[in-house]
């Protein structure tokens, strides 16, 4: 976290062409999965969030802290995904793309959980959208490549490769002069088998923010988190609203 931050923050300013960096709190009763005791279990998250802009595409990371109020289940565990996407337009300093897709870039993503030894790498294609009224709006076609420790290291079990797509996006808005903002992301990933041959099921989790934008530096809102087999799980599926404060430097 330390390194991304560094990177980040640290480069010299003519690196960047533009830069955003937010600190978020969350706090909701978010579902357990039924292969971790099942039931719910209160959840502060505090979130480090970063996207950027440079030369030849952008960046995006983001770190939660999940401090739940479960022993059994993200007490205090971390986790984390960072993306690099190369824009095609901009290296080439031509358009790219037709209609809609005002851009085409290579993305490579890393996934990573601490407590249960995951890391996932999803190398794939990014169509950058022209919607009327969006600030960005991306649809991302990716493989989900499994390189995770696995039981015999005591994490969570390995699992074969998959793919995902997923949608993520900002749309600002004013109501009465007042700031507002909706923007998250929604993403598909496919089924799968982890390595006992059991079944984890394809999953669709969406985490859609309504943010009322106070101040530059400040926002306060709420977050809708709907996950259907949540973390694979066919028995478990999401459907919650959460607290959601957000600094912005």
């Amino acid at each position: 976290m330390l390194a991304l931050l560094s990177f980040a923050l640290l480069q010299p300013a003519y690196a960047l062409d533009w830069s955003r960096t937010e600190l978020h709190f969350q706090y909701g009763n978010l579902a357990v999965p039924t292969f971790a005791g099942g039931g719910d279990a209160e959840h502060f998250i505090y979130t480090l969030q970063h996207a950027s802009g440079w030369q030849y595409g952008d960046n995006y990371f983001f770190v939660d802290v999940l401090d739940a109020q479960d022993s059994d289940f993200q007490d205090f565990d971390v986790y984390g995904e960072w993306y690099a996407n190369f824009s095609l337009g901009k290296i080439t300093g031509r358009k790219v793309g037709a209609g809609l897709v005002s851009d085409v870039g290579v993305i490579l993503g890393f996934n990573w959980a601490r407590k249960p030894g995951i890391k996932k790498y999803l190398p794939g294609l990014r169509l950058s959208l022209d919607l009327a009224g969006f600030a960005f709006a991306n649809l991302d076609f990716t493989a989900y490549i499994d390189d995770s420790d696995g039981v015999s290291s005591g994490g969570a079990p390995s699992e074969s490769n998959s793919f995902m797509i997923d949608f993520n996006f900002m749309r600002p808005f004013e109501i009465g002069g007042v700031n507002f903002s909706i923007e998250g992301h929604a993403e598909y990933i496919g089924g799968r088998q982890n390595e006992f041959g059991g079944t984890v099921e394809s999953w669709i989790l969406a985490q859609p923010q309504l943010r009322w934008n106070a101040h530059d530096r400040f926002s306060l809102g709420i977050e809708y988190q709907f996950w259907m087999n949540k973390l694979g799980d066919g028995a478990t599926d999401e459907s919650v609203v959460q607290t959601l404060i957000v600094w912005k430097f």
